[in-house]
């Protein structure tokens, strides 16, 4: 099973524009405006409608044109007007990714074959951000669907008619986004796998063949090896389960134009299944908990795109792959286990096991060298009842790293918000048997999550915690992401390393 079905490529093309008509046959042409004007051309003879449609562009304001667009036909195509939305809380850029799902939606809707895109007007960051638009919203996961129809559909072709000076930047561009966004689709392809089917070990095999196709070597120790090496977190989870975890690893060295010694490790919870042990969650929504194994998909995604882009650093993925069963072997409230850095832990509660994997994983960073940790995980409710859907959480122990991640996510329309690591409420998590337990009191869990994790951060190294909690997964449409996983983290991941990479 090759995960990462759910990307089917998107045709595109680019075109230079000599004149308004485009050289290729098409069926419908889109033509973006603003609150100005039109930022296309419309085609050859239609003076009057450029003219009616520019005063419409002039006078909408709260409701856009992408709400309702202005259709008219010309000879052997039809033309649709709307207007760039300015939703609420959404960057300029992210209005554009906004456009393009509407866009895709409209041409879906008439079934259409070619979709053209008139940008004599637009930027190179714009024309970018349409482009990811499209690929984000053209997602989705059909695995499971017996429809013929809705398996045959494809997807109209694109091509983007841009002023003839961007020509070269734009194809660039677009292949940069194709990459990209390829690695996105195979990890929302991981997320939304039942948990049933994307075992421990199967995302591990999965992984290795992806790996391989990559040129990276990926390591894996099974149950066995956990415990033989005392990565004990893992085991201590997963031992409920008939399907055992895995602890796995993977490097990517850099290009030849490395200039630093900076190890960048990317650190995943990847939780394939969590019915909370015998904490048992309730039934309600329980099965939004395959998505638990979000951050493992991240991380990976995040270094196979590094790779390919051939960024200048070196990066290395360790992924933290358990299943959280209520089984005869599971681990009870109140059991004791000596973490992989000697220190006791008495479990309070089965259901905070994303901590207890992650110390595993926060260990084999440090045994690989990490000079910088980001960890990410789909770690607490907390975070969603603090910041919501739409906002991830950073906590760091450096003053560097933190405010470089908010600053990524804000470059990638990404939205991360940091929050203190404070240290008077690191005494909740003592306990008077144990050296501590994994989960303190009621109030301020994210930060309580975040304090434990930073027991098991190696000395003198950057850390960061992102809890992908709200972000990762989506029951409904949230702007351009279709019900499901969300890729969310990834491409701030990569503008990341490039900037650890530049120094």
């Amino acid at each position: 099973m090759d995960f990462q079905q759910g990307y089917p490529g998107m045709q595109w093309s680019v075109e230079g524009i000599e004149k308004s008509g485009p050289k290729n046959p098409l069926q419908v042409l889109v033509i973006p405006a603003n609150k100005e004007n039109l930022l296309g051309l419309l085609p050859d003879g239609q003076a009057s409608a450029q003219n009616r449609l520019a005063e419409i562009a002039r006078k909408q304001t709260s409701k856009v044109l992408s709400s309702t667009w202005e259709w008219f036909s010309h000879q052997d195509y039809g033309v649709a007007v709307g207007q760039i939305p300015a939703r609420k809380g959404l960057d300029p850029l992210d209005n554009w990714r906004l456009f393009a799902g509407l866009a895709l939606d409209l041409g879906r809707s008439r079934s259409a074959e070619s979709l053209a895109f008139g940008l004599d007007k637009a930027t190179l960051p714009e024309i970018k951000a349409l482009a990811e638009g499209l690929l984000l919203a053209a997602y989705e996961f059909k695995a499971y669907k017996s429809g013929k129809d809705e398996a045959k559909r494809k997807d109209p072709a694109i091509l983007f008619r841009i002023p003839m000076n961007l020509k070269d930047a734009v194809t660039n561009a677009l292949k940069n986004v194709a990459d990209v966004s390829r690695r996105l689709y195979q990890a929302r392809d991981f997320v939304n796998e039942p948990g049933s089917v994307l075992l421990p070990s199967v995302f591990a095999d999965a992984m290795k063949k992806q790996g391989k196709e990559a040129g990276i070597t990926v390591n894996v120790l099974d149950e066995k090896g956990l415990v033989k090496q005392g990565f004990t977190g893992l085991m201590t989870v997963g031992k409920g389960s008939d399907h055992p975890p895995r602890l796995v690893w993977a490097t990517y060295e850099g290009s030849k134009k490395k200039k630093n010694q900076i190890h960048l490790v990317l650190v995943g919870k990847g939780v394939t299944f969590d019915t909370g042990g015998i904490s048992l969650k309730p039934s309600s929504g329980m099965w939004e908990m395959k998505s638990d194994m979000a951050g493992a998909a991240t991380a990976w995604a995040a270094l196979l795109a590094i790779a390919d882009l051939k960024l200048p650093i070196k990066v290395s993925a360790v992924l933290c792959l358990a299943e959280n069963r209520p089984g005869n072997a599971a681990v009870l409230p109140g059991d004791i286990f000596a973490a992989k850095n000697g220190k006791t832990i008495m479990v309070d509660n089965t259901d905070a096991e994303g901590r207890l994997v992650l110390s595993d994983g926060l260990w084999k960073a440090g045994e690989l060298g990490a000079t910088h940790i980001v960890d990410m995980a789909t770690l607490t409710g907390a975070i969603i009842r603090a910041l919501g859907p739409a906002i991830a959480g950073v906590f760091s122990n450096d003053d560097v790293l933190g405010p470089m991640i908010v600053q990524a996510g804000k470059e990638e329309s990404e939205k991360f918000c940091l929050l203190p690591l404070e240290a008077e409420y690191r005494e909740w998590l003592d306990d008077s048997v144990a050296d501590m337990k994994n989960a303190g009191k009621p109030e301020a869990g994210a930060i309580t999550a975040a304090l434990f994790l930073q027991e098991f951060v190696p000395e003198k190294t950057a850390w960061a915690h992102l809890d992908i909690a709200g972000t990762a997964f989506t029951t409904s449409t949230w702007k351009y992401y279709r019900p499901g996983g969300t890729g969310f983290g990834i491409k701030s991941l990569i503008q990341l390393a490039g900037k650890l990479a530049a120094g």
